[in-house]
């Protein structure tokens, strides 16, 4: 049976099969926990987990885990080194569309056991693979899997990641649009958020609609009481969950 015959016709409807039974998971969960436990079947590892941060706030927004036994202090490390794990800094970067890479891209594991990370987070994993998607600023949308062997995701499992990152994606987006409330805004609003989300300060939203600083203020603590949130970055993430076309 050859590796591209039977078996990776195999291997693809067993790709089709995890997405279906995402699909159609009854839980809450965004995205389905299901899709975690059929990526972590794909591509073996010791876990797997999902994790939306907002960084400014150091605040962990969703996480999922095919594991239980979750220490709730050991993000402290993480935001402590988080300057020293290369994969965490292209994940944070601003992606228009979901992308797979691991570890291996950016450090060798001897390079990442040195590392005060390594001691304080991430150990005893040596190898780390992630499907980076698209979000709002300031925050990070990612699946993760981690493995103890140091040696690295092959080619195959990384084209897998790869081919399954804009389903992943689509299945979160589903997810989060069941869940989420109707965002009931004024259009002057949503026009203050818009520009926002496009990275804008105070001054140039006013210089952009017309308007005084203290009128884009007003509006902006109207739509932070409408939304029940208290900063740019959360009422950007609520109002557009996905980036804004510049």
């Amino acid at each position: 049976m050859s590796a591209t015959g039977p078996t990776a016709e195999a291997h693809l409807r067993r790709m089709a099969d995890v997405l279906d039974e995402a699909r159609h998971d009854p839980s809450d969960g965004v995205p389905p926990k299901s899709l975690l436990f059929g990526l972590q079947s794909l591509v073996p590892c010791d876990a797997a987990t999902f994790s939306e941060l907002d960084i400014p706030t150091r605040k962990e927004i969703n996480e999922q885990a095919t594991f239980d036994d979750v220490d709730e202090g050991s993000t402290d490390g993480y935001w402590r080194w988080r300057h020293q794990h290369l994969l965490c800094q292209q994940v944070s970067r601003t992606h228009n569309n979901p992308e797979a890479t691991q570890m291996a891209d950016f450090m060798s594991v001897r390079q990442l056991t040195s590392l005060a990370i390594y001691t304080e987070f991430i150990s005893p994993f040596k190898t780390i693979a992630a499907i980076a998607l698209p979000t709002a600023p300031n925050r990070t949308r990612v699946v993760q899997f981690f493995r103890e062997d140091p040696k690295p995701f092959s080619a195959h499992e990384m084209t897998t990641l790869s081919l399954m990152a804009p389903h992943v994606y689509a299945l979160y987006r589903e997810a989060a649009d069941r869940r989420r409330p109707p965002v009931r805004l004024t259009l002057r609003e949503l026009e203050v958020l818009r520009c926002v989300a496009r990275g804008m300060t105070t001054p140039q939203i006013a210089e952009q609609l017309v308007v005084s600083r203290s009128t884009v203020r007003k509006h902006l603590e109207n739509a932070f009481s409408r939304l029940g949130v208290s900063s740019r970055t959360a009422a950007v993430a609520r109002v557009f969950p996905e980036p804004e076309a510049r």
